[in-house]
C-alpha cells in the first residue's frame, strides 16, 4: 500500500523524516518497498503572473510572455501552450531548477531568436499527470514567489510498503498509524465524522447468505451533485495508486484507503422499484457487466448483490456497470458491507478478477470499524456533494467474539531471551512494566492474575477487533512484544549447548549407494513421481493437473525404460543411468509406499565413434557390473532364476536375495519390448529395494584386516554333469560350506550344455583353491576335504563326476 506521509501525519504526531520511518517499519515487519520523494519533483518551481503574453515574432505557435516571479525584474519566458494568456498564475520553473520527471535542467536559451529565461510547467512535467493539454492555471488569490510545491500536494513523500497476508489490517492508513503510534509511543487520532444525520429506518434489504455477509449497511442519499472531486481529495487518490473519477466514487476510495474498508455506490434510479437489495448466491446462468465494461458469467461460487432479483454487483469485488454513479446521477444507495474471506476470495477467482477492495476483504475488514467507515463517508459525502441522507436499510449478524489469550512473562523469556542494556545492574530481561508498556501500546488489554508464591506473573490479554484474525496464541503475543520493543535491543547470543549436524543412516547409506553407482559408469537420474493411472492398485490423485498425470508410479523401472528410448531417438545412445525414489501402492491395507533403486544400461559402448572394436555387453558382463557395486557396498547377494517380470527376457532373468531377503530383480529387456522401443538387443535393467540393501549393509560388522598368507595355495579342479533343475549359485553355496576353512575360494570357469552331454543336464568345472595361513597344505589335508566336496556333490545335486 502506498502511504502518504502527510495524510499519515493527520492521523499521529509523526515528525520522523521518510528515511526513519522506514527503518521503523522495517524493523516493526513491514518491508518499505520504495520511497517516492515528492517534494524533489518541483524543487525550485515558484508561483508566477503572467503580465503579457504576446505572439513570437518569428513562430505562430509560440508566445513571448512577461512573468513576474516575486523578484526584481520580470522574466521573460517563451511558451508554446495553447492557454497561455495575460492574467494568469502558473507554475514556473526557474533557471537553475531540475525537473526529474522530464530530465530537464532549465538554462537560459533561446527559442527562435527570442531569450526564455525559465518554463511554464504543465502538471505533466511536475510528474503529477501522464498527459496535458496545456499548462497548468492556479486560482487567484495565491502568493506571487512563493513554492508551488503546497499548493499542488507536492511537500509529502510517498511510502511503498508492503505487509504481510496476515495483517489485514495493514491495508489502510488508520492501521499504519496505530502501528507507527505504537513504535513512537504516541496517540492515535482516528479520522472520525460526528453522525449528525438521523435517517429513517427502511425494510428494502435482504440477506440470504448471512454466513458470507455478516453485516450489510444501505444508506439512500438523495439530491447529490456528482462533480470533480476537490484537489485536496484528488490528490490523495491519485498519490494512493488509484485514479480520480468524481466526487461520490473518489470519497469511497478515500474511506477504503483511510479505513480499509471497500465501500460501493450504486445509483439509485437504476435500480428495481423499491430497491429490493438482497445478498444472495448467483445461480449459474446469470450474467452482469462489471465497472471493467466486461460482461461475466457467474458461477455458484460468486456472492451477488442483486435489486429485483438481477445481479448489481459482484460482492466484494466489483459493481456493475448499469447501475454506476454517473454525472447525470442524483440519488445515490450507499453500500457498506462485510464479507467472509473465503466466500470473496472464490468469487474473485471464479471470475479471474483482484481489485483494492477483494485483497482487504479475502485479509479480513475489521468488523469493529463499520459503522465508523460509513458515518465518515456520508458525512463527507453531503459536505462535497450535497444531498440528503433519507433512510438506512441494515443488517447486523456479526458475532461479537472476544479472544482472550493467558501470556506467561516465563514464556516471554524463553523465546526473546536477554535484552541488550547499557546498565549491567538491571535484570537483563524484559521487565513487566516493558512487557505491559508494549502491548498496550497496541491497544491490547491487560489483566494480571494472582501471582503465586515462587511463581512469575500471568496476564489475561483481550485482543482488539482489528486484530482478531491475526492473534491466536501466546507465541503471537510475544512476537508483537518483540516487534515493537525492537529486534535489534535483543542480545545474539548462541544456545548454551549445541551439537554437530550428523546425517541419519538412511542419508549416508543412500550416498553410499549412489557413489558405488556412480563409480559403476552410471549417471543418476530424476522422473516425475506422476503417471498415467493405467492400473488398478495405482494411488489415485482425486485433482490432477493433467489425465496423464493423474496417478502415482508404482515403480521406477517404466520411466527409465522411456527414457532410454527417448534418447536413443534423439541419436545420444542408450541411457546408462540409474534413479533412487519413491514408489505407491494400493493393497489391502490401503495406500503405502517405499524406496527404489533402479537402472538401465547396456547397448554398444562405442556408440557414436568411427571405432567399434568392442561388443556390446553379454549377459555375464552386466552382471559383473551388478556385483562390482555390491562388492563396493560389502553386500553378498545371490542370484535365482525369475520370470515374473513381462518385460524382462523369461530365460535371462534373476531375482536378488541378500540373506534370504528379496533384494529385486534384474534382467535382459524382454525382446519384443526392445522392438516396440526401438532399443538395441543388449539392454539389460535391474529393479531393488532401497531398505533391503541398506540393511544388508548395515548388517555386516566393521571388517578387520587378516595377514595375507605366506604360504602357497593348493589348486584343484572338479568337473562334473548336474541336472540344470540346480542352480550354480546353490552348487557354488554348498561347496563353500562342505570346504569349510581350508576353502579359500571356488569359481565356475567352464559351463558346456551339448553334444556328449546327457539330456537335461549341464557339463560344469569349478576351481577351488585351497590355503591356510599357517603352513603348506600336503595332500593329506586337501584330499579329506575335497572328497567332502565331492560326496556333496553326488549326493545333493545328483552330480555325475569327470575328475
Amino acid at each position: 500500500m502506498r502511504i502518504s506521509l502527510n495524510w499519515l501525519r493527520e492521523i499521529v504526531d509523526c515528525d520522523l523524516s521518510p528515511q526513519e520511518l522506514d527503518e521503523k517499519l522495517t524493523m516493526a515487519g513491514f518491508e518499505v518497498e520504495a520511497i517516492e520523494d515528492r517534494s524533489s519533483w518541483a524543487d525550485g518551481v515558484v508561483v508566477g503572473h503572467i503580465l503579457t503574453a504576446d505572439r513570437h515574432p518569428n513562430a505562430d505557435k509560440l508566445q513571448v510572455c512577461q512573468v513576474d516571479v516575486g523578484a526584481s525584474e520580470p522574466l521573460q519566458i517563451v511558451c508554446g501552450a495553447a492557454n497561455a494568456r495575460q492574467g494568469l498564475y502558473v507554475p514556473v520553473a526557474t533557471v537553475g531548477t531540475y525537473l526529474p520527471n522530464i530530465d530537464l535542467k532549465l538554462r537560459p536559451t533561446k527559442l527562435r531568436g527570442e531569450r526564455s529565461e525559465g518554463m511554464i510547467c504543465s502538471l505533466a512535467e511536475l510528474g503529477l499527470a501522464k498527459e496535458s493539454s496545456g499548462i497548468h492555471e492556479f486560482p487567484e488569490g495565491v502568493t506571487i514567489g512563493a513554492d508551488v510545491r503546497p499548493l499542488l500536494g507536492l511537500d509529502d513523500a510517498i511510502l511503498d510498503v508492503t505487509s504481510t497476508a496476515n495483517r489485514a489490517d495493514a491495508l489502510s492508513m488508520v492501521g499504519i498509524a496505530r502501528e507507527v503510534a505504537a513504535l513512537l509511543g504516541k496517540e492515535v487520532c482516528l479520522p472520525t465524522a460526528a453522525k449528525d444525520f438521523q435517517p429513517q429506518t427502511a425494510q428494502w434489504l435482504t440477506v440470504a447468505e448471512p454466513k458470507s455477509c455478516p453485516a450489510y449497511i444501505g444508506t439512500l442519499i438523495k439530491g447529490v451533485q456528482v462533480a470533480p472531486s476537490p484537489e485536496w481529495l484528488k490528490r490523495r487518490i491519485e498519490a494512493a495508486g488509484m485514479r480520480s473519477i468524481n466526487n461520490i466514487v473518489d470519497i469511497t476510495n478515500y474511506i477504503l484507503l483511510e479505513w480499509g474498508q471497500p465501500l460501493h455506490a450504486f445509483d439509485a434510479d437504476t435500480l428495481a422499484d423499491g430497491f429490493n437489495i438482497a445478498v444472495r448466491f448467483a445461480n449459474a446462468d446469470e450474467t452482469i457487466k462489471t465497472l471493467d465494461a466486461c460482461d461475466r458469467t457467474l458461477t455458484s461460487q460468486n456472492l451477488v448483490i442483486t435489486s429485483g432479483d438481477k445481479p448489481i454487483a459482484i460482492a466484494g469485488v466489483m459493481g456493475g456497470a448499469e447501475t454506476e454513479v454517473s454525472n447525470q446521477t442524483t440519488n445515490i444507495i450507499l453500500e457498506a458491507a462485510l464479507f467472509t474471506q473465503v466466500t470473496t476470495r472464490r468469487s474473485a477467482r471464479a471470475q479471474g478478477l483482484r481489485t483494492e477492495a477483494s485483497a482487504r476483504y479475502e485479509r479480513g475488514v475489521n468488523q469493529a470499524a463499520l459503522e465508523s467507515a460509513t458515518a465518515k463517508a456520508i458525512a463527507m459525502i453531503v459536505e462535497l456533494a450535497g444531498g440528503e441522507v433519507i433512510e438506512q436499510s441494515m443488517f447486523d449478524g456479526r458475532m461479537q467474539e472476544t479472544r482472550i489469550i493467558e501470556l506467561r512473562l516465563t514464556k516471554v523469556w524463553q523465546v526473546l531471551g536477554e535484552v541488550d542494556r547499557e546498565d549491567e545492574t538491571i535484570l537483563p530481561l524484559l521487565s513487566e512494566a516493558e512487557i505491559e508498556q508494549t502491548l498496550t501500546a497496541l491497544s491490547f488489554e491487560l489483566e494480571k492474575l494472582p501471582i503465586e508464591e515462587g511463581t512469575y506473573p500471568t496476564w489475561k490479554v483481550t485482543v482488539p477487533p482489528y486484530r482478531y484474525a491475526d492473534i491466536e496464541r501466546e507465541i503471537d503475543l510475544v512476537e508483537e512484544i518483540a516487534r515493537i520493543y525492537g529486534y535489534d535491543k535483543f542480545v545474539e547470543t548462541l544456545p548454551a549447548r549445541t551439537e554437530f549436524g550428523f546425517l541419519s543412516a538412511d542419508q549416508e547409506g543412500g550416498r553410499m549407494i549412489r557413489a558405488a553407482f556412480r563409480a559403476a559408469g552410471l549417471t543418476e537420474v530424476m522422473h516425475m513421481s506422476l503417471c498415467s493411472p493405467t492400473e488398478s492398485h495405482q494411488v489415485k490423485i482425486n485433482n490432477p493437473v493433467a489425465i496423464e498425470y493423474g496417478a502415482l508410479r508404482v515403480d521406477l523401472l517404466t520411466n527409465l525404460i522411456e527414457s532410454c528410448a527417448f534418447n536413443m531417438n534423439q541419436g545420444n545412445g542408450i541411457l546408462n543411468g540409474f534413479e533412487i525414489g519413491r514408489v505407491f501402492w494400493l493393497d489391502e491395507a490401503g495406500s503405502d509406499e517405499t524406496d527404489r533403486i533402479a537402472g538401465i544400461f547396456g547397448g554398444d559402448p562405442t556408440f557414436g565413434t568411427w571405432q567399434h572394436n568392442s561388443q556390446p555387453l553379454s549377459f555375464y558382463e552386466a552382471k559383473g557390473l551388478l556385483d562390482c557395486v555390491f562388492h563396493n557396498l560389502a553386500v553378498t547377494v545371490e542370484y535365482q532364476p525369475d520370470h515374473k517380470d513381462a518385460r524382462l527376457h523369461p530365460g535371462r532373468t534373476a531375482s536378488l536375495w541378500i540373506d534370504g531377503e528379496r533384494l529385486g530383480t534384474f534382467g535382459q529387456l524382454h525382446p519384443q519390448l526392445r522392438a516396440e522401443k526401438e532399443l538395441p538387443d543388449q539392454v539389460y535393467a535391474f529393479e531393488l529395494d532401497f531398505y533391503t540393501l541398506l540393511d544388508g549393509m548395515m548388517k555386516k560388522s566393521i571388517p578387520t584386516f587378516q595377514n595375507f598368507s605366506t604360504y602357497p595355495a593348493s589348486d584343484r579342479d572338479i568337473a562334473f554333469f548336474a541336472p540344470l533343475k540346480f542352480t550354480v549359485a546353490d552348487i557354488q553355496r554348498s561347496i563353500t560350506h562342505a570346504g569349510g576353512e581350508l576353502l579359500n575360494s571356488v569359481t565356475l570357469f567352464d559351463q558346456y550344455i551339448g553334444k556328449g552331454v546327457p539330456e537335461g543336464c549341464r557339463s560344469l568345472a569349478f576351481r577351488l583353491v585351497y590355503r591356510a595361513s599357517d603352513r603348506t597344505l600336503t595332500d593329506a589335508d586337501v584330499n579329506p576335504v575335497h572328497q567332502k566336496v565331492r560326496d556333496i556333490l553326488e549326493e545333493k545335486f545328483q552330480a555325475t563326476l569327470r575328475s
